[in-house]
């Protein structure tokens, strides 16, 4: 009788976890890319544009686990070149590091995206609003209905200037520091100033309003700051009264 012949064991191709993490690296940048530069040029929306990054951050995720699965497996079969292992990881980190950088800028910050020194008057936009469109957010501060209150929790700190300087100093010295700080000024007359703020990732566009008056022997300055878009500003706008002010009182 003829002897059978042994079946050879059949090999199981190893997942190639290096190869698959750069892979999902380059596709998270490439989407995350597309949203950032599709919305600053005005090619696609605000909410998709988010998705489209979220969607990035998701698959960059995936290529920094994959990328330290390989990794590990290569320390374990003492591998030398370990190295080109860790590359799909470290563009997936260089992916989603600005998103949550972004987020943990904005924990605690209250839910709101118009923010004012002067709660029960707030600086009017009137030349800002023929640029706005119906999709922005509304410039009535009714909603949400606690508005005021949600500020105060959040931006106790936040309130008007008072300076010691005649009304056209503080008025000429306010436009320099608008225009130095490279926002669009849409109208700057009469103790007021309007002008819109962009980004300079993303071009989302704030608007701010500025009110100078005499008040008794000095000049008070107030500063609402209006995102158009999103139901919470992560504190942007408290951030950019605050900076714009310090840099204002400064002799």
């Amino acid at each position: 009788m003829m002897k059978s012949a042994k079946k050879k064991p059949i090999k199981q191709n190893k997942p190639d976890y290096t190869s698959r993490s750069l892979k999902f690296s380059w596709i998270a940048a490439l989407i995350t890319a597309l949203s950032v530069l599709g919305h600053r040029f005005a090619v696609i929306d605000f909410q998709p544009a988010l998705a489209g990054i979220a969607i990035g951050v998701l698959i960059g995720l995936t290529a920094i686990v994959t990328g330290l699965i390989g990794t590990l497996h290569a320390i374990k079969a003492k591998q030398t070149e370990i190295v080109s292992t860790m590359a799909g990881s470290t563009l997936g980190f260089l992916v989603v590091t600005p998103f949550f950088v972004t987020l943990l800028s904005g924990v605690g910050a209250p839910q709101i995206h118009d923010i004012t020194t002067d709660l029960e008057h707030p600086p009017e936009f009137v030349a800002i609003k023929p640029l706005r469109i119906a999709a922005h957010n509304s410039l009535d501060r009714l909603e949400p209905e606690n508005l005021a209150a949600l500020q105060k929790a959040g931006y106790p700190d936040l309130g008007p200037l008072l300076l010691d300087e005649p009304f056209d100093q503080v008025f000429n010295r306010t436009v320099a520091l608008v225009r130095q700080r490279g926002w669009m000024i849409a109208s700057a007359s009469a103790g007021r100033i309007e002008a819109i703020s962009t980004t300079p990732v993303m071009g989302f566009k704030d608007d701010v309003a500025i009110r100078i008056q005499t008040e008794g022997n000095r000049t008070r300055i107030d500063m609402r700051s209006t995102s158009r878009v999103g139901k919470s500003d992560l504190g942007a706008n408290a951030a950019r009264i605050r900076a714009f002010m310090a840099d204002l009182d400064r002799p």
